[in-house]
């Protein structure tokens, strides 16, 4: 595999903003197969469509699921995961219940993960764990996701949503989304065979090879076609896909 395509198989194009109309989440899907990414992380409506819309290349479909502050109840979680694995999804990223989470019911995080994980082995769709990172403000509660995640064998843990903005002192809300402290964290407390993905402001070449060389092997980005660019000028590669315009300047990842 050459370069660039280990660069955009590292990629989940992300089409996720709620103002995102159909014409949007179709020319994401042309850009995402033009740069032959990972996946598109699409909402869950759309799945069959962008199966139609990726045709004839090996890009997956990726659908959210309880997105994007995990609130719904495990039954809930599970019937989404299920409809989104029959309309064709090839792979899931699952939102944890955070305020679970954030009181401590180890239980209920297990259970609930438990549940989504029959589900995709089943339909052999690989799960991606979303801990929602700027929520936790204590790195025992991330810990303890990575060992619970491994416990259940997930194939991925993951850093963040893209939209899970923090209510500061002063009225704003901010975000960090992947920071390198909580990618070494990941890394270090997730069994080997758990892959990390980070999400959240990765959005050059630069931020992509760093957070590579964290241990993370794939990352959520709204920046596709500006990464992948810039790698083919920095690897030496003439031309691209310059047709195809980032059209997703509407935030998230």
């Amino acid at each position: 595999m050459d370069m660039i395509t280990q660069i955009a198989k590292m990629i989940d194009h992300s089409l996720l903003h709620p103002t995102m109309t159909d014409e949007d989440l179709r020319l994401g899907c042309a850009l995402a197969k033009a740069y032959n990414v990972a996946t598109v992380c699409i909402k869950p409506y759309a799945i069959k469509e962008a199966k139609e819309w990726l045709k004839g290349s090996d890009v997956l479909v990726c659908a959210v699921i309880g997105f994007p502050q995990g609130n719904s109840s495990i039954s809930v979680k599970v019937y989404e995961t299920e409809q989104a694995c029959k309309d064709g999804a090839d792979e899931i990223d699952m939102v944890v219940n955070i305020g679970k989470v954030l009181s401590e019911d180890w239980g209920y995080i297990e259970k609930e993960i438990a549940a989504i994980v029959h589900v995709t082995k089943q339909h052999k769709a690989a799960l991606k764990v979303i801990f929602e990172n700027d929520f936790l403000p204590e790195d025992s509660f991330k810990i303890k996701l990575c060992e619970i995640c491994s416990k259940l064998n997930v194939e991925f843990v993951k850093t963040s949503t893209g939209y899970g903005f923090v209510k500061g002192t002063d009225g704003k809300y901010s975000y960090e989304g992947a920071t390198e402290h909580d990618l070494i964290l990941m890394r270090k407390h997730s069994a080997p065979g758990v892959q990390i993905k980070a999400a959240g402001g990765v959005r050059t070449l630069d931020d992509l090879l760093k957070v590579e060389a964290l241990g993370v092997t794939r990352i959520g980005a709204t920046a596709t076609a500006a990464i992948i660019e810039e790698a083919k000028k920095r690897f030496g590669i003439e031309g691209g896909s310059a047709a195809f315009i980032d059209t997703n300047t509407k935030g998230g990842y």
